[in-house]
């Protein structure tokens, strides 16, 4: 499909699987994440706050048939709390993906809309295994070597849009990310790192910063996975 994007903006591509070469001025796309901002932050932050009442509903109705099964003791409770608590953290990895999409269209100029978070439910399912992959993979190697475990974490990071967007399996997503990042990781690490410090600065004045930074960080995503993939799906 066509994307809306203007003549200079840069877009990467995929040949064969492998993202083609490709590279970026770090302040670039910071910069270009912070203009992006702007028609993004009412969808996110709209978003953000219905997938929140939304889990939280999920999580009480939970909790309410838990209470209604027969007197156990503390220990299994504990446990059943906990499988409830996996399971909905889970369940908030397609909301969260949707999320992620909002910044992808936000690269390329096209309409976003806070109903993007419940756009992508036919994608559950390689979602969710993606995630949970993921999530193995990344512990076993902070578990092992702090460093692969930093190292997945990045590596790793446009999994989820890769999945929805160019249609791939989890597995084929997974490592079609790995193999893009490691071209720049370092990179991507420092981007990732100067995000962080800025999100910081903005928790100070009693968290009002969030309202600028957390939709720019969903703008980044999509600005550096535009450069690095090219998007397809808008």
């Amino acid at each position: 499909m066509q994307t809306n994007q203007s003549n200079n903006t840069l877009s990467g591509s995929i040949q064969n699987g492998i993202a083609v070469p490709y590279d970026f001025l770090i302040m670039d796309v910071i910069k270009e994440a912070w203009k992006r901002t702007s028609g993004l932050k009412g969808s996110v932050l709209g978003a953000g706050v219905l997938v929140f009442f939304a889990l939280i509903v999920i999580g009480a109705v939970s909790m309410f048939f838990v209470g209604l099964l027969p007197s156990m003791n503390e220990s299994l409770l504990s446990l059943i709390s906990i499988i409830f608590s996996c399971i909905i953290s889970i369940l908030s990895y397609p909301f969260f993906a949707g999320i992620l999409m909002m910044g992808l269209h936000r690269a390329v100029d096209a309409p976003v809309s806070y109903k993007m978070a419940f756009a992508y439910f036919g994608f559950t399912l390689p979602i969710i295994i993606a995630s949970i992959c993921m999530a193995i993979i990344v512990s076993l190697g902070f578990f092992l070597l702090i460093i692969p475990g930093i190292y997945l974490s990045i590596a790793y990071m446009f999994t989820l849009p890769l999945i929805i967007d160019k249609n791939m399996d989890f597995w084929l997503a997974m490592e079609t990310s790995r193999k893009a990042t490691t071209q720049h990781w370092f990179k991507l690490f420092f981007t990732g790192a100067l995000m962080v410090i800025i999100y910081l600065i903005s928790v100070i004045p009693l968290g009002l910063g969030l309202i600028w930074t957390i939709p720019m960080f969903i703008a980044l995503q999509g600005v550096l996975y535009r450069r690095i993939f090219g998007i397809d799906s808008v």
